[in-house]
Formats: C-alpha cells, structure tokens, sequence
C-alpha cells in the first residue's frame, strides 16, 4: 500500500438459513507488504460439492497471488493478467476434481478476486458476487453482474415487464457466468485500476449480502464510515439477521476503509489484524 493510505480490513461468513456453508472468502493485509489481497467464491452444487467448489476456486487464486505479491510494485503492470491465470487455473482444477469424483458434475463456483497496489484496485469476477464501494456517501456496483438480474432490470427499465415481476422473476437468479471446469462465458477483469481514495471503503461479497437492498447497504456504511472496519461488519450483518428471511443464503463479506494514517482514528487500528466474523 502506498504510505498515506491504511487499510483496515474485517470478514464475516454467516450459513443464513442453509444447513450448509458454501461461501469461502479471505482477506489479506500483511502488515509491511505494499499488496493488499481479497478473494471471495460462492460455491453450488449443493452439500459437499458446492463447499469443495469454492474452497478449491480459493486456494487456487490466493495460492497464485500470494506466491506473487513478493514482487510488489514490480507485480503491478501484470497484475490483470495474473488474475486471468489464476482463475483459469482454478477452473482447470475444478474441472480435474469432477473427472476424478463423477458424482460432483455440477459443481462450481463465482470469484471475485481484488489486489490492491499503490492505491490502486484490480479484480477479476465471474459470476454476480458484487464488489461494492462506497464513496462520498454513495455506494455503486464496480463489476459485472453475470446473471439474469442485469437483463431483467434492464427489461423493467424499458417498460417490457413491471417491476413486481422483474424483481420476482423466476430466472432472476441464474447466472450466466461461472467457475465450473468449463468454457466460461464471461470474464470481467478490467487492464486499468480504479484509483482508491482515503475515505473510501470496499465490499467484496457474495450475492447473499444482497438480500439488503442497496439502499439498506448504503445507509448502514453512511451512518458508521467513521468506525473500523469490524464495526462495520457487524452491523451489516445484524441487518441481514434482522431481515428474519427464511430464504436467506450463505452470506459471506469483507470489509475494507481505507483511511489516510495520519487520522487519528486510523493510529489507534493500526495494530489490529484484519478480522473474521462467523455466524452459524
């Protein structure tokens, strides 16, 4: 992380009202290494396959950025395509794992994988895990969405469907994109960074996050910006306990502020080690 720049990073994973956890998610902010890591799978396949899905899309991933981060600033100008690499080797892997163990065909997994270097943020997703980032006061979507929701929401904003039916569309949950030892259809990992700022915080998650609404999303990070990162997760995930959905999914997240040292607030968290959160 380029000096001037803190990040303060807190996870959570929560089985929401699944008897399973399908969810695997790590944050990595080695205290004196200029790289900062996230990376979230979703898995499917029900129990069993869809936690071995996401635990080996994972290892895969970390495993590759973290054998690269000792290159530093050196890592950055090929960072997107270490990404790609990473996350075709993870598919490869899926792939081998179903040929030894037939009774796993099905299984797969989304990915959202972020690496931070001199305040500048890559990622690769595939599939509608969200990456979020909330800056002065609003919250945006940075990746792509690789399920039918995009393409639903963009029927309802043409006037093709209502919104009760775009938003309880049967299909809305399919994706069009993911892991699974396959061709994958769409990759986003974009060549040119997003520049963070101090004061920005961002949300990698699974798609469980988003049984809140943006707006409730939104709202929680206004009211508490100014508190650490673990603070934060736990209010997000009271939210989402709150919502009392007997449909709730695997809910899994980071949280990372980042916060300029020489704020006060920042000087009392810098010794703290980022956080997880478990529940259920």
């Amino acid at each position: 992380m380029q000096p001037g720049l803190h990040a303060d990073a807190a996870s959570a994973l929560s089985k929401g009202q699944r008897s399973y956890q399908e969810d695997a998610v790590i944050a990595d902010f080695a205290r004196g290494s200029d790289v900062g890591l996230i990376v979230l799978a979703d898995g499917m396949g029900g129990h069993a396959a869809g936690d071995v899905a996401s635990k080996i899309v994972l290892t895969e991933v970390y495993s590759a950025l973290v054998f690269q981060r000792g290159e530093g600033a050196g890592l950055e100008p090929h960072v997107s395509d270490l990404l790609h690499s990473a996350a075709m080797e993870a598919n490869t892997c899926l792939k081998e794992h179903v040929a030894a163990y037939p009774d796993t065909r099905g299984m797969g997994a989304t990915l959202v994988a972020s690496v931070i270097i001199n305040r500048n943020l890559y990622w690769i997703s595939i599939g509608d895990s969200p990456l979020l980032l909330f800056r002065d006061g609003k919250l945006r979507q940075l990746n792509e969405d690789h399920s039918m929701a995009s393409q639903i929401d963009f029927m309802v904003k043409t006037g093709l469907i209502g919104a009760d039916e775009g938003q309880n569309h049967p299909d809305r949950n399919t994706l069009t994109s993911v892991l699974f030892g396959g061709d994958v259809a769409m990759i986003d990992c974009p060549q040119e960074p997003l520049a963070l700022r101090a004061g920005d915080i961002l949300i990698v998650a699974s798609d469980g996050l988003q049984f809140l609404t943006y707006d409730q999303i939104e709202e929680c990070l206004r009211q508490n910006q100014h508190r650490p990162s673990a603070d934060i997760v736990e209010v997000l995930l009271h939210e989402v306990d709150s919502l009392h959905d007997p449909d709730l999914d695997n809910v899994s997240f980071s949280v990372v502020c980042f916060q300029d040292v020489s704020a006060p607030a920042v000087l009392k968290e810098q010794e703290r080690r980022p956080e997880m959160r478990r529940v259920g």
